[in-house]
């Protein structure tokens, strides 16, 4: 078996840290990893395959030799080191968005679209987190009939907004329960029993950029350009685990049963759906795994053409790490 030289731009954060995680899980072809931060980071040492490897200085001249980089730092360092990456022949799959939109980049869901990766030019994007755990439960709805319209809310843990999320909220709960107060420092309000009705700044006719990439996103992964998507995005004082509600629209009338039968042969899905027992997707079922949990199907009542369904996923795992590997996955294919 042929093996691999890996970087992973941005080793430190918590989707760097996931990333070996799921190379080591998935046995991934690493012949050697090259961990990249910054400079207060290099000379660190992290555990890879149970021996110890040091991280090195994210510059230029790191990713010669390199064949695949996994990118896990933010839009500016992306960009600020993409040239270099193709300079060194290596491959860039990107979990920044610095480059989903571009035409001349695929932009992949493994389960969904993977037929793309056929045409990149040394990048391809890792979709948003939310956008791959929503297109991942409702993709296999296209073989029903195309989807004209999605109505979607997400619900996203704190987890999302980095490794600072989870401290903010566990830190509000600990003074609140003394009593004290607690300056929210990540968000932008109180998270602890609360929901922030914003994720990203003003895009487009008051809705946000978190909002928007369900649509822009989703027309470009399902190949569907004139989808079109309302989607309201909520965070909550959950600490893994997005959820979304969804409501999709058709052409034609598809059936409650229908939708359980894709869903349940989908890959990457796991039908989760009695309502009668109490068994539905939750965060706490779905954290630290890889499947998109879907239940709750039932049909629109303000639409004969119409589905709802809710969806639970690990943001951090496919909506991040794991989808990138996967996408590494192919292109070694």
């Amino acid at each position: 078996m042929k093996l691999y030289t890996v970087a992973i731009l941005g080793a430190t954060g918590a989707v760097g840290q996931e990333m070996i995680k799921v190379l080591q899980e998935r046995n991934f072809p690493v012949g050697k990893l090259i961990p990249l931060a910054s400079a207060r980071s290099a000379g660190k040492k992290l555990l890879f395959k149970g021996e110890e490897v040091t991280i090195e200085e994210a510059c230029d001249t790191a990713f010669e030799g390199v064949d695949i980089v996994l990118g896990a730092a933010e839009n500016d360092i992306a960009k600020r080191f993409a040239p270099a990456i193709r300079a060194a022949g290596a491959v860039f799959v990107d979990n920044s968005s610095a480059f989903r939109m571009d035409p001349k980049v695929p932009l992949i869901v493994p389960e969904v679209n993977p037929e793309d990766v056929s045409w990149h030019n040394g990048i391809i994007s890792n979709p948003n987190c939310s956008t791959i755990i929503t297109l991942t439960a409702v993709n296999a709805l296209n073989s029903l009939s195309p989807i004209r319209t999605m109505t979607a809310s997400t619900y996203q843990a704190v987890s999302g907004a980095g490794a600072g999320g989870p401290i903010e909220l566990q830190n509000e709960v600990d003074a609140l329960a003394k009593g004290e107060k607690y300056e929210p420092k990540v968000f932008s309000h109180q998270i602890a029993f609360n929901l922030i009705p914003q994720i990203g700044g003003e895009a487009y006719e008051g809705y946000t950029s978190e909002e928007m990439k369900m649509q822009n996103e989703g027309r470009k992964i399902m190949h569907l350009p004139e989808l079109a998507v309302s989607c309201t995005c909520v965070r909550v004082p959950v600490m893994r685990s997005h959820s979304i509600s969804v409501s999709c629209h058709f052409d034609v009338p598809v059936t409650v049963e229908q939708v359980r039968e894709v869903i349940a042969n989908a890959p990457g899905c796991k039908l989760v759906d009695d309502l009668a027992n109490k068994q539905y997707p939750m965060p706490l079922d779905t954290s630290d795994q890889d499947l998109v949990f879907v239940g709750r199907i039932r049909p629109d009542l303000t639409d004969p053409n119409g589905i709802c369904l809710w969806c639970c996923g690990d943001q951090v795992r496919k909506g991040a790490a794991t989808n990138a590997v996967q996408i590494a996955e192919l292109l070694v294919k």
